[in-house]
């Protein structure tokens, strides 16, 4: 009977069925239930039993059915599904072998384009239309085929799944497909990030609370929790433990500057509070941007606290009393966004196109392509390149891009070569001076520009700053060959030279770089319908943005810190002629140099920059200095604010003369060869960066100052 009643109920104790497990046990559980009921003896009413048993019959004669159903649907969904997922794994394959395709025929373009650079020829689409185009797997009727069938398994995804949608079908099947690998072109601020980034890797662990990241002294699984190094301390009081962090130098310079910031709070040193505060203030920001003991970045956004709590801000009218605490909040970040950060924006933005496009890249292997072999000749033409670059795309990126430009060259040179040397030095020196070139070559032009009153033209300061470019570029160019003597034993690869034509997206990047420079040149007369050059640039933004050339990523690369190293400078200068403090500076400085001439003026204000300038950052010294040298060439007999402040700020460039003299100069120092040696020492950029900052000084007070005289500043 059991038996029996298995087979109706068509149910296998030993079944591997993954069916409804609830109607599995509920069937089971019936069954052992009849079995019961069969085993009784009850035979004083058979009759009973009878028709019991008849209807228990008929009730798993039902339930059989029921199953019998329910076993059919179950059979049809996994059919279903294992033809959904049959589908899907095709389209997937389909499309993989299209891609697959795509990518071989891409890969095939790009050696073959690598193989005409190097080798000077032009066989990439003769043999691309002979050989690749008209083999099998890229012939357009296999592509065509290929596309036939991903369109049938979608006609058919369609009917058995989706039930006729198509869009949802496409939708759901290439929510199936991975990723296909796009090479994104990097813009030259990614890079530049990239690099920081591997430094501050590199640094990790010495910073004022890091830890160490010796490999050696990883934690693994099981090991106690790393605490941080400590110290033991002997003091007459006793031995003391200590985290080591208490006891390094940046901790003992920054207790030094923060004691020395109270103490000049409570000194009476000035007649009035706000600028008591002030003179404070601008003590401590000084030292902690010279002495680096927090980022630069960091220091910027200390001063806009600063300048709120100890209300250095005064009315501009007279009687000048001191703003509260919410009229100088609003006048402090007025001062930190001002259309000077509008043009270092505007100017990245340019610069990132330009790379991004390669539009740089094919502009300096041009003119490197006409260089020739002649290691002279190479030197020049590299130090012109990384001028010029400076000069469109700022000397912070310019030194990024003409390092990967020289890479092949450096490869092919001895281990050692003096070569090497010069060229990576004087790609360094030539971005400095290039940082000279035009408004936005460089931070500190930019905070000059916010200085002078009125701003000077682009064709004034080309006017001015290309004979001295010029001059200064070909004196060190002479002092590297008479330093290092790179011809010597050296052999040169040339640089070849792009030969594609130009794309519509580069065509459309130049036009909108070459009319956003023309306005900016004539940002005077049409003053009257853009009101400042930091309007101009917000054309390259929306247009580079909005067409989607650059992305919001490009826009996150940005050098941010540069841009609030500008903006706390700018409120820090705000304060100090807010509070009155440099009008009262300016006029003891004054009373010193009234009897020198405005030449002589120059002279010393140009020199004192350019010392400064060298053991701080250019953009630093130009924040701190410019803005007292304004108002001293002001309050001359013969007032020339406008000359001494661009005299200051070209030699902010110049200094040059240690490795941390600017970035150009952190970039190439950093510079290192395939073995992991660096190719320069500090030696080289004392004996070699002092005098061509001497010889530029010298270019600026006198070729200079003559241009600038012409000019009318």
């Amino acid at each position: 009977m059991r038996s029996q009643l298995s087979t109706e109920d068509g149910l296998d104790e030993d079944s591997d069925d993954e069916g409804d497990e609830e109607t599995g046990l509920t069937a089971r559980r019936r069954r052992g239930s009849s079995g019961r009921r069969r085993t009784i003896q009850n035979p004083m009413m058979a009759s009973t039993d009878l028709t019991a048993s008849t209807d228990l019959t008929r009730s798993l004669r039902r339930y059989s059915m029921a199953y019998d159903d329910y076993a059919e649907q179950a059979v049809l969904f996994s059919s279903g599904i294992m033809l959904k997922k049959r589908m899907i794994n095709l389209y997937v394959q389909l499309c993989e072998l299209k891609s697959f395709i795509q990518l071989n025929r891409t890969g095939f373009s790009k050696v073959l384009k690598k193989f005409d650079k190097i080798i000077d020829r032009r066989l990439r689409s003769r043999y691309m239309d002979t050989f690749v185009d008209t083999a099998c797997p890229f012939r357009p009727e296999t592509m065509k085929g290929l596309e036939d069938r991903i369109a049938e398994i979608v006609r058919a995804y369609t009917a058995v799944v989706t039930n006729g949608d198509a869009d949802t079908a496409i939708r759901d099947l290439r929510s199936h497909l991975r990723e296909h690998v796009v090479w994104e072109r990097n813009t030259v601020w990614r890079e530049l990030i990239g690099m920081e980034r591997r430094a501050e890797a590199a640094s990790l662990g010495h910073t004022l609370l890091g830890r160490d990241t010796d490999p050696k002294k990883t934690r693994l699984q099981g090991d106690d929790e790393i605490v941080l190094p400590t110290k033991e301390i002997s003091t007459p009081l006793g031995r003391f433990i200590c985290p080591t962090w208490l006891v390094t130098s940046t901790t003992f310079t920054l207790l030094v500057v923060v004691t020395l910031f109270f103490a000049l709070l409570y000194i009476p040193i000035m007649q009035k509070p706000e600028q008591q505060n002030c003179l404070a203030m601008l003590v401590l920001v000084s030292l902690l941007w010279a002495t680096e003991a927090l980022p630069l970045f960091v220091t910027s956004l200390i001063i806009p606290f600063l300048c709120v709590v100890l209300q250095v801000f005064r009315d501009k009218d007279k009687p000048h009393q001191r703003l509260g605490s919410k009229e100088a909040t609003a006048a402090v970040f007025a001062a930190m966004w001002t259309p000077v950060i509008m043009l270092l924006l505007g100017g990245f933005t340019i610069a990132a196109a330009l790379s991004k496009c390669y539009i740089d890249k094919r502009i300096a292997t041009f003119v490197l392509s006409k260089a020739g072999t002649r290691p002279k000749t190479v030197l020049i033409a590299n130090m012109a390149v990384a001028a010029v670059a400076s000069m469109l795309i700022s000397n912070v990126a310019a030194p990024v891009l003409c390092f990967g430009l020289i890479e092949p060259m450096l490869r092919n040179l001895p281990s050692g070569s003096p070569m090497s040397k010069a060229v990576i030095i004087g790609i360094a020196l030539a971005s400095n001076i290039g940082g000279m070139l035009s408004p936005i070559a460089s931070p500190q032009n930019v905070v000059a520009i916010g200085i002078m009153e009125p701003e000077p033209t682009w064709g004034q300061w080309f006017f001015i700053v290309i004979p001295v470019g010029i001059i200064s570029i070909l004196l060190i160019w002479v002092l590297l060959l008479l330093a290092f003597q790179p011809g010597r034993g050296t052999t040169i690869v040339p640089v070849r030279a792009v030969r594609d034509p130009f794309t519509g997206v580069q065509w459309f990047v130049s036009a909108v770089t070459i009319v956003t420079i023309s306005l900016w040149c004539a940002s005077h007369t049409l003053e009257g319908v853009f009101g400042d050059m930091g309007v101009i640039a917000i054309i390259p933004i929306v247009l580079f943005f909005g067409v989607g050339i650059l992305t919001k990523e490009d826009f996150n690369n940005f050098p941010w810190t540069i841009i609030m190293l500008a903006a706390g400078g700018l409120s820090l200068g705000k304060a100090v002629n807010s509070s009155g403090l440099l009008h009262t500076v300016t006029e003891a400085i004054t009373e010193r140099v009234q009897d020198f001439s405005l030449y002589g003026v120059l002279v010393v204000f140009s020199s004192l920059i350019l010392v400064i300038a060298t053991f701080i950052s250019h953009t630093v010294a130009a924040l701190i200095i410019l803005p007292l040298v304004y108002n001293v060439g002001k309050d001359l007999d013969e007032p020339h604010p406008n000359l001494l402040v661009m005299a200051g700020v070209l030699m902010c460039s110049a200094a040059m003369a240690l490795p941390t003299s600017g970035f150009p100069n952190m970039t190439a120092i950093m510079k290192e060869d395939p073995a992991g040696r660096r190719y320069l020492q500090v030696k080289h950029f004392i004996a070699v960066g002092v005098p061509s900052s001497v010889l530029t000084l010298g270019v600026v007070i006198t070729v200079g100052y003559a241009a600038m005289r012409v000019t009318g500043l």
